[in-house]
Parts: C-alpha cells; sequence; structure tokens
C-alpha cells in the first residue's frame, strides 16, 4: 500500500492484505476495524480485549508506549474513542490500537500493569473526560482541582463551566 494515499480496509480485507504484519498476525480475529493511512496502521479492538491486544503486539515487537489519549464523538454512540500509540523500534514503525467506550459505561481496564507509564495519560484521560480505568493503581484527578465539577473536555462541558 502506498503511503501516499488512504485506504480504507474492512478487518478482513486488513488481514488478508497485511497478513504477515506483526500485529495483524498478533491480533488475529480480536482485529474489529483497520485503516491504513499514510504508512500507519490503526487497528480497533473491542474495549474488553485492550489488554490482551495490548499484551499480544508488545510480544509481537511492539516495544515502546508512547502515549495514548481520547476523543469524544458526541452525540455519536459510542461516545468515546481510546487511542493508544505502541512504537516498535527494531520494525522502525509506530500502531494505534484504539477502542470505542460506551457513555453508558465508561470505563476500560487499565493498561499500567503493562506499561507503568501509562498511569498519568489514563489519569489525565479520567480527569479531563471521565472515564474510569479498573485496577488503576492511583486514578485521582490530576490536573482539574479534586472539588472541581466535570470533565472539561467532553464535549457537552459548558464553555465558562458550571456555575
Amino acid at each position: 500500500m502506498a503511503d501516499s494515499t488512504t485506504t480504507l480496509l474492512g478487518a478482513s480485507a486488513v488481514r488478508e492484505a497485511l497478513a504477515e504484519h506483526p500485529a495483524v498476525k498478533a491480533l488475529g480475529d480480536s482485529i474489529i476495524d483497520a485503516k491504513f493511512d499514510r504508512g500507519e496502521l490503526t487497528l480497533t479492538v473491542a474495549r474488553e480485549d485492550i489488554v490482551a491486544a495490548l499484551k499480544a503486539v508488545q510480544a509481537a515487537g511492539y516495544n515502546a508506549f508512547q502515549d495514548m489519549t481520547a476523543v469524544d464523538w458526541y452525540p455519536s454512540a459510542p461516545r468515546f474513542q481510546l487511542s493508544y500509540h505502541i512504537q516498535s523500534h527494531s520494525l522502525k514503525e509506530l500502531l494505534r490500537l484504539r477502542t470505542l467506550v460506551d457513555e453508558n459505561d465508561a470505563s476500560v481496564e487499565s493498561i499500567t500493569s503493562i506499561w507503568p507509564g501509562a498511569n498519568y495519560y489514563e489519569r489525565e484521560v479520567f480527569d479531563l473526560f471521565g472515564i474510569r480505568f479498573e485496577n488503576h493503581p492511583n486514578l485521582r484527578r490530576i490536573m482539574m482541582p479534586d472539588e472541581w465539577v466535570g470533565h472539561p473536555l467532553r464535549k457537552d462541558y459548558p464553555v465558562e463551566g458550571y456555575r
């Protein structure tokens, strides 16, 4: 696939086109959706599979957690998207793993047991979006004061805050 073009493929098409790609091989049937854009691969997995997926790509040679963030797609459902950026130094490539989180059950398993450096990123997402990370060692606000009401990066948060 050419780097200058955008290629959107279904999960099965990506598995076929990139069958020998280490991340695709490692995740196999747990891939829900996939996108190859400008030389970067984005794989979507179910929320309940994110820890297993990250362990699988780590075993496949993706050795460096770079960061993670969230996007609020309000009013769409599922509302939130978590994106994890993982790098392989030996393969010299970046992988984006993403999962979708519903507003009514805005929680996902913490990945701090795999990559302790995810601690502060998970706390930031919790603080600003309100997504809980189950089994996080110290899940508390990191940017806003403890008494702050709401999560300011949610799209339905008032521009001037709650008064």
